[in-house]
């Protein structure tokens, strides 16, 4: 029986709780207009996926340091930063369900907080002379940017092969939850090979996560997310793909061109999502994010610390049957 959330987050519910307090005081700002909208941003907190990989991980290793409040900091931080930029790119209104900061605040603004959230993710790191989580850290900065580049790329020529969206997602999802389980790792004092089993682990948890947002955005089940949302950006997702191999060269072409012109269609668009459906689309994909969860299960499993063990095994859980 899967656990929802926060019967997962119970083992280091004290730890989350002391989290907050410290990752709101890393917001603050000095500068009036910025400390209101880190203000706004904290009131509307997300899952906190990331630090709770952390604090878990580090329970696996050997227990939760002073350490590993400041690498969940640095994560969040840069994590929330992505999030402030991503909406600019995509130039969405809204981010779980309340106004994102450039619908309120505008482009230039948001820009500007997130680019202060990063200097301050990093910032903490040097601080504290913590220059292996910097290492980590600025990784997985870069690998989100080349990520995110490359999907704008593919957007305009619609070209995208299977092992190019997977390159995607790897850079763009998984390598934060990677350097969070890295990080998580490293706060305990683990060896350099458990690190690396960890991050393994966090990679392919990240590749599934993302697989099973990209199946919500067809409506396979009632979930809390809106529909069509990455067909409307022009994003290549992995059922698509598998259905654009498996239909003729007609219809391939008229699926294209769904998404190219008509991705605010929503007979045309509908039309794509009930094709995608009918040809196993939704199916391979589920297999795919299954294997990757199966994979993760199979690295936490050798892990002896029993409790922090079936939490994490949980959490995988959850990554894959979220509704939300």
């Amino acid at each position: 029986m899967s656990l929802s959330l926060a019967e997962i987050q119970a083992p280091v519910a004290s730890e989350l709780n002391e989290f907050e307090k410290r990752f709101r005081e890393n917001m603050r700002s000095k500068t009036p207009l910025l400390d209101h909208i880190t203000h706004y941003i904290v009131k509307r907190k997300g899952k906190r996926i990331r630090p709770l990989f952390i604090f878990l991980t580090a329970r696996l290793c050997g227990g939760v340091t002073e350490r590993t409040y400041l690498g969940a900091s640095l994560i969040e931080l840069l994590h929330t930063a992505t999030l402030v930029h991503d909406d600019v790119v995509d130039d969405s209104m809204l981010r779980r369900g309340v106004f994102s900061i450039n619908a309120i605040w505008k482009n230039k603004i948001a820009v500007l907080v997130g680019d202060y959230l990063l200097s301050k993710g990093l910032l903490l790191s040097i601080e504290h002379v913590e220059f292996d989580f910097l290492r980590i850290s600025s990784e997985a900065v870069r690998l989100m940017s080349e990520g995110e580049l490359l999907q704008i790329e593919k957007a305009r020529k619609l070209d995208i092969k299977e092992s190019v969206y997977f390159d995607i997602i790897r850079q763009k999802t998984a390598s934060l939850i990677s350097s969070a389980c890295s990080i998580g790792a490293a706060s305990a004092g683990a060896d350099k090979e458990t690190i690396a089993r960890l991050n393994n682990f966090g990679e392919k948890v990240g590749m599934s996560f993302q697989i099973k947002d990209d199946l919500m955005d067809y409506g396979y089940e009632k979930t809390g997310k809106p529909r069509a949302i990455d067909i409307k950006e022009k994003k290549m997702t992995l059922p698509l793909i598998y259905t654009l191999n498996k239909v003729s060269t007609k219809e391939k072409h008229k699926l294209i061109q769904v998404v190219k012109k008509h991705n605010k269609n929503k007979k045309k668009v509908s039309w794509l999502m009930e094709t995608v459906r009918e040809t196993g689309g939704l199916d391979y994909a589920s297999k795919i994010m299954y294997q990757y969860r199966d994979e993760a299960m199979d690295i936490i499993k050798t892990f002896g610390n029993q409790n922090a063990r079936e939490s994490l095994l949980q959490l995988i859980r959850f990554t894959t049957e979220r509704k939300y």
